[in-house]
């Protein structure tokens, strides 16, 4: 069960006394947060309720708060938001003998308090206080979902907004917003908005979610491998209108590429399509999502290896070039791309 579906079954009255936000995908985090404030009926009217953004808030008021006992009814709820201390993020609002206040009071907490802590970022497993939360809280954790949790919650929602998607459709909408949860409850709301209700087509998805610069630049790195200069050259006008630069497009256009070249390789070396994600990852240093390898595996499948690689030195050239004040960057970039297409 995803996050979003586990906290749609919370209410006030049965929450648990320690309830824990957290996860690095922020764009997931954010409607989180919203979903748990709505399902408990947040007011900042209420008396009952006390919200401390910790960035903006002494910890003294907050540990009163904390310590004292319920006045205006049998229970309280403190909500304790932007706690970045317990997670991997360098910026820190509370001092060192801030966390151990909190920590003591959530190895004993006041039986009529329940606490809420919002964490945005990534857990911070070293930490003591961390350890405690796990242990004693109820955890909700903005994490990239698995393709089927995904794929299930928004069938799901597509019915609940009252459209009809047919298969393939549908998998042009998970495309288009690159599996990526907050990315594809954005496009949703977006197909909502402009059908209403009713059959989508992917005519529909087209007109509705607009493209990306990343959805943009792709088109122009298959443009350009596949030797269609003009329409290279009439994008990236496009594009210069809308105020992209060009170091900005080459770096992302290397990016594209130097993905294709690297799972090129690992194929060579006798990488299978299961196992290229998990190499990848390891040689990057970061987690590459899944789906970004298979699209990348089927759209750089008929370009040859040196192409590739003529192409990523190039750039790099260009780049280098353009840096140097050698010469106009448009002038520079236009004569890359005639250099890749030749």
């Amino acid at each position: 069960m995803l996050a979003i579906e586990a906290i749609e079954t919370l209410d006030r009255e049965h929450l648990s006394s320690l309830t824990v936000l957290t996860g690095e995908d922020l764009g997931q985090f954010s409607q989180l947060k919203e979903a748990l404030l709505r399902r408990i009926g947040f007011e900042p009217s209420d008396l009952t309720v006390s919200y401390f953004d910790l960035r903006e808030t002494d910890f003294e008021t907050v540990a009163i708060d904390l310590e004292s006992l319920p006045f205006f009814a049998e229970d309280k709820l403190v909500i304790l938001d932007h706690l970045s201390d317990v997670t991997t993020a360098k910026k820190r609002v509370l001092s060192d003998e801030d966390l151990k206040r909190l920590e003591a009071y959530l190895e004993a907490p006041i039986e009529t308090t329940k606490v809420i802590l919002l964490a945005p970022g990534k857990l911070d497993s070293k930490r003591r206080l961390v350890k405690l939360l796990k242990r004693d809280g109820q955890l909700f954790e903005a994490s990239e979902p698995k393709e089927a949790d995904l794929r299930q919650y928004f069938k799901k929602q597509v019915q609940v907004l009252g459209l009809e998607v047919d298969a393939a459709s549908f998998e042009a909408l998970l495309v288009k917003s690159h599996f990526d949860f907050s990315q594809t409850s954005q496009n949703l709301a977006l197909l909502k908005a402009y059908k209403g209700s009713g059959q989508v087509s992917q005519a529909d998805i087209d007109l509705a979610i607009p493209k990306s610069l990343q959805d943009n630049i792709f088109d122009l790195t298959q443009l350009v491998l596949a030797g269609k200069v003009d329409l290279a050259r009439e994008l990236v006008r496009d594009l210069r209108l809308q105020g992209e630069d060009e170091v900005k497009l080459i770096a992302i256009m290397l990016n594209q590429l130097r993905l294709f070249l690297q799972l090129r390789l690992l194929q060579d070396q006798g990488k299978g399509e299961n196992q290229l994600g998990s190499a990848l990852s390891d040689i990057l240093g970061r987690s590459v999502n899944p789906y970004q390898v298979k699209y990348a595996l089927r759209d750089s499948r008929q370009v040859p290896t040196q192409r590739l690689q003529k192409a990523i030195k190039c750039l790099i050239e260009t780049d280098y070039q353009i840096k140097s004040g050698l010469n106009d960057k448009a002038y520079l970039f236009e004569v890359a791309l005639l250099k890749i297409v030749g």
